[in-house]
């Protein structure tokens, strides 16, 4: 009885072991490229995972904040895919520069292009000027898949709650920055390199993401595998103590 208990418990850990590593599953975030100051400029990456596997993500629709701005959003070009920027007329106009904005972008979108199952693509942007008076922004984002599934990333994070289930990404801002002209040039030289620095760039950074993304997959396998010896070596050893009880 004791056996079959061992036997049944290692079958269990196996199976919570794979189930943990199947459903540890990323969704649409944003990161700086190194920091996105308040007051400042910066680069952003958007990251798309495919979380499905009969399935390819086609479209990806990014809307910006409208209770903070930006009036400038350049898209970097991503091999494959065509960027559509939408604006908006202002309630109120910015200044900038020493010109007023009546109009900043509210939306960007990505299609023709394709993530296939277990693959990712980022999606970078130069943007500014960021605010000076929040800590973060929201930015709503909405997965088209080629199955025509949607999947909407526009849950914001409420203090002292749990993660919902399908979060919007978040940009978090850091302190102001002591030369907010340096990181204006910063971006604007981004924007203006060569189309072969802007790939050098882009293929760097898919590197470092793909890097931890691997080492993320590799420690769920690793995990899954443990679990499955745990739960072969259970069973095997309820089997050979049920035959010993039958042979004696």
């Amino acid at each position: 009885m004791n056996v079959s208990r061992i036997a049944l418990a290692g079958g269990v850990a196996a199976s919570t072991v794979l189930l943990l590593a199947g459903t540890a599953s990323a969704h649409v975030s944003v990161q700086p490229q190194g920091e996105a100051a308040k007051g400042g400029y910066a680069v952003i990456n958007f990251k798309v995972p495919n979380e499905r596997d009969n399935a390819s993500t086609t479209k990806l629709e990014v809307s910006f904040p409208t209770d903070h701005p930006l009036a400038s959003v350049m898209p970097q070009p991503v091999p494959g895919w065509d960027i559509e920027v939408t604006t908006s007329k202002l309630d109120k106009p910015l200044e900038m520069h020493g010109k007023t904005i009546n109009e900043a972008v509210s939306k960007v979108t990505w299609t023709g292009g394709k993530i296939e199952p277990g693959r990712f693509q980022q999606f970078p942007l130069s943007v500014g000027q960021l605010p000076e008076d929040a800590d973060q922004l929201v930015f709503k984002a909405v997965q088209t898949y080629s199955n025509k599934e949607v999947v909407r990333w526009i849950e914001e994070q409420k203090e002292g709650a749990d993660e919902p289930d399908t979060p919007a990404p978040v940009l978090k801002l850091t302190a102001a920055s002591g030369d907010a002209h340096g990181a204006d040039a910063a971006a604007g030289s981004d924007s203006s390199a060569s189309s072969d620095s802007s790939a050098a760039s882009d293929k760097s950074g898919e590197t470092t993401t793909a890097s931890s993304a691997s080492s993320q997959d590799n420690a769920a396998r690793v995990l899954g595998v443990i679990g499955i010896v745990i739960g072969v070596a259970g069973v095997a050893f309820g089997v050979l103590a049920g035959r010993r009880r039958t042979t004696t």
